[in-house]
């Protein structure tokens, strides 16, 4: 149900707490409304303004354990004390709807994703630096002190895992970044082996 084809584009956004890929997701959305997000399960319990099924949808740690024992998640990492996955019944639901999905994970779910899904295309949004992403980490006002340094120490080694990705988008201008990110599915939907069937039907006459 998770595989690409020349209708569908999984899509993996990637990039440490803070560096802005929600936004660039959001952006991404409101521009190409044949895609969708793929709602993450999570343990956390929401921000200010989060709903539940909308955002997340939020579980307790009892459930989501239950989840994983009966393999219900294509991903699934434990992320700044709390746990994440990618349910695969949610996203059955979606699939038929839609031309593709982008699946906002961590690099530990993104390297589970590519090894279950190899030709899904994976986004690494990139902060210009660690002293730019201090500054939207605190600026957010939703950590306390000890969550961003938490953050800050899990972003060091999350940036040496950017090989996993096809692409690096840099989020130093929020528009260039956008820019960038919609390009990357533009240029995926013209890959040759997903024009393929459009191309044979061309010779047919078709």
């Amino acid at each position: 149900m998770l595989h690409a084809d020349e209708d569908f584009l999984p899509l993996i956004v990637t990039s440490p707490s803070g560096a802005g890929k929600t936004t660039l997701v959001r952006r991404l959305l409101a521009r190409h409304p044949e895609l969708a997000q793929s709602v993450s399960v999570t343990t956390r319990a929401p921000r200010a303004g989060e709903e539940d099924g909308r955002d997340y949808h939020f579980v307790s740690r009892a459930t989501f354990d239950e989840m994983v024992a009966r393999g219900a998640f294509a991903e699934w990492a434990e992320v700044h004390g709390q746990r994440y996955g990618t349910s695969l019944e949610k996203v059955a639901e979606v699939r038929p709807r839609v031309k593709g999905m982008v699946f906002v994970i961590d690099q530990q779910g993104a390297r589970q994703f590519k090894a279950r899904v190899p030709e899904a295309v994976g986004v690494f949004v990139l902060p210009p630096s660690l002293d730019v992403l201090e500054r939207r980490l605190r600026g957010r006002g939703t950590d306390n002190e000890e969550s961003v340094a938490r953050r800050l120490r899990d972003a060091r080694v999350e940036l040496t895992h950017y090989g996993l990705f096809d692409y690096v988008v840099v989020n130093d201008d929020l528009d260039a970044a956008s820019a960038e990110l919609e390009a990357v599915v533009v240029a995926e939907r013209a890959r040759r082996w997903r024009r393929a069937a459009a191309v044979e039907s061309v010779l047919r006459g078709g």
